[in-house]
């Protein structure tokens, strides 16, 4: 299985290009977010030798712009893409890309290929889903950027996947310090064995993840690619 960061604030090449907002593939056909900027996101595509005619799914965390800026573009090279969107996003916005492409609206958990599941829609107000993807390693839970709060999302993907959680990668929208230390203590917890921040995490709160975990803290970017046994 091979996780790829497509689009994300910062880059870990110099031909790649970052801007806020977070999109990751897993595998060759499935993009979890499609970032702020669609021509950014199929130019990091291709230039990381990502075929985007072969992408059969899209999941989208939430309906925030620098989480769905790219569908436009990916749709009008790529007719043949499945969207599943929270359930709760605006009608506006949902009728908007049901008129370019098969939309599932997600409101519980579901598994959407084989091996790998939404939790379902989490939160109160701003609401959100995250991906739990199945592997020989054990989970690796992807967050668009964690609204609900990051160990409650964690703690339903290892509910759904009934495994203990591999990687945790994506933005964990964590600020405060005194928060973050609690969240790193929850992550511990929770036995999580590696962590990729990215997004809107925060730099302060990457730094302290980064002196927790040490060897297991992923550096994350447009750029990186990680092949994790399926």
């Amino acid at each position: 299985m091979r996780i790829a960061v497509v689009y994300d604030n910062r880059s870990l090449r110099g031909d790649l290009s970052p801007a806020w907002g977070f999109s990751c593939l897993v595998g060759d056909d499935l993009l979890f977010d499609t970032g702020g900027d669609g021509p950014r996101l199929l130019s990091n595509m291709k230039r990381m030798g990502f075929d985007v005619g072969k992408i059969k799914t899209v999941v989208l965390s939430h309906a925030h712009g620098d989480h769905t800026g790219g569908l436009r573009d990916l749709l009008s090279v790529n007719r043949g893409i499945t969207i599943y969107l929270p359930r709760s996003s605006s009608s506006r916005f949902r009728e908007r890309v049901k008129s370019r492409a098969r939309v599932v609206e997600v409101h519980e958990p579901m598994e959407i290929a084989e091996g790998i599941y939404t939790t379902g829609e989490m939160g109160r107000g701003l609401v959100e889903q995250a991906l739990a993807v199945i592997t020989n390693q054990g989970l690796v839970v992807i967050t668009g950027c964690a609204h609900p709060g990051i160990a409650r999302m964690l703690h339903r993907a290892k509910e759904i996947g009934g495994n203990e959680i591999h990687l945790a990668i994506g933005g964990f929208h964590l600020s405060v310090a005194r928060t973050v230390e609690d969240v790193i203590a929850e992550f511990r917890r929770l036995g999580v064995r590696k962590v990729a921040p990215c997004h809107c995490t925060g730099k302060q709160a990457m730094k302290m993840f980064a002196a927790e975990y040490r060897d297991d803290f992923i550096e994350a970017g447009v750029g990186l690619v990680l092949n994790i046994e399926p």
